[in-house]
């Protein structure tokens, strides 16, 4: 199933991670509409009005696809900070001494 993600930062760091060239300012209110399967990212870039209007669940294609390991990990659901909060950093002052 498609995704829709309206967050202008997000998708310029889909794009600059990618290394895909784009142009935002062509769209009033962009929306990059992705599906992650088989390790790839399958993606367009959708006007918000026009994807309002004929809903998310009648996109049936896509423009490009990408390697997965291009993408950030918030395409995947996995969140950036979580990686980090099982972190204890106070544990590895002890060890060494400080």
């Amino acid at each position: 199933m498609m995704t829709a993600e309206k967050d202008k930062n997000r998708i310029k760091e889909f794009f600059e991670l990618s290394g895909m060239d784009f142009n935002l300012r062509k769209y009033h209110k962009p929306v990059l509409v992705y599906e992650v399967a088989d390790d790839k990212v399958r993606y367009s870039l959708w006007e918000e009005e026009i994807l309002d209007r004929y809903g998310l669940k009648n996109v049936d294609g896509w423009d490009k696809t990408e390697n997965v390991a291009f993408c950030p990990d918030w395409m995947q659901g996995e969140e950036d900070d979580d990686d980090l909060d099982s972190i204890d950093l106070d544990e590895d002052d002890e060890k060494i001494g400080i």
